[in-house]
């Protein structure tokens, strides 16, 4: 997984499909009071389209706009107040393939998108991008668009040409999944996870590598703007699939939200 921050900027970027799914750039956070592990306060583009998470609990809505009322934020602390925490156990035996190959249409567990002829790269850049371009005579394979990337607060021209500008972040990383008790799943649950919405969001590239498999405790997006909607969405997919996270990544999405 995948992902980036920062001002306007135009530039050419891409999906790739990433083992364990990296993430975004990392900087300092400075005196905000959701200051996190890292990433520094950039200005945000704004995005009329992006939904709040609180109102997109199935990731099918784009993009993932900021949390900013009172009320609004403490319905974000209460949601994630219910997930459960366990230490981190050993990564043994994970591997990528361990979810399904990228980006598989056919995962198994009805999970939004899913079994409609296009894969789930393509799906969540059709649902997050602006002025989506498709390959002639195609209905799914994206060529070109336009990203406004939450995680960095930038605007990104993409294009197919320069696919790992921009990639598909999982927020809770496959490996971070696998350590929290994925390991023990059946493979198509875990092709779920892999494939599902809500735990993807298309972003900038390098940011995404900078995450890898970090935990709300060691990354958060730089755009400090968006960090309570990252926590929330964290919160979502641990729930959905009832995957605990470890007692600092609990606290630091708690922090986020005023918590």
């Amino acid at each position: 997984m995948v992902r980036l921050r920062g001002g306007i900027a135009a530039a050419a970027l891409v999906l790739v499909a990433v083992s364990g799914c990296k993430n975004d750039t990392t900087g300092s956070a400075g005196p905000h009071a959701d200051s996190g592990p890292s990433g520094s306060a950039v200005s945000t583009v704004g995005n009329g389209r992006a939904v709040n998470p609180l109102d997109n609990p199935d990731g099918t809505k784009p993009g993932l706009a900021a949390i900013t009322s009172t009320a609004d934020r403490t319905k974000a602390r209460s949601l994630i107040e219910k997930v459960a925490t366990k230490g981190r156990g050993p990564k043994t035996g994970y591997t990528r393939d361990q979810f399904g190959y990228a980006w598989m249409d056919s995962a198994p567990g009805g999970i939004p998108f899913a079994h409609n002829g296009c894969d789930s790269r393509n799906d969540l850049l059709k649902r997050d991008g602006e002025k989506v371009r498709f390959r002639a005579g195609s209905d799914c394979v994206v060529t070109s668009m336009t990203l406004q990337d939450p995680y960095t607060g930038k605007t990104i021209e993409w294009t197919k040409s320069h696919a790992t500008t921009v990639q598909i972040d999982h927020v809770m990383p496959l490996s971070y999944d696998w350590q929290m008790g994925a390991s023990r799943w059946t493979k198509g649950k875990r092709e779920d996870i892999a494939n599902d919405p809500l735990n993807l969001i298309p972003v900038d590239g390098p940011s995404n590598g900078a995450k890898s498999d970090s935990g709300p405790a060691t990354w958060l997006p730089p755009n400090v703007q968006i960090r309570c909607s990252y926590a929330v969405r964290f919160a979502q997919v641990s729930l959905k699939y009832g995957l605990p996270v470890t007692a600092a990544d609990k606290q630091m999405m708690l922090k986020q939200c005023g918590g």
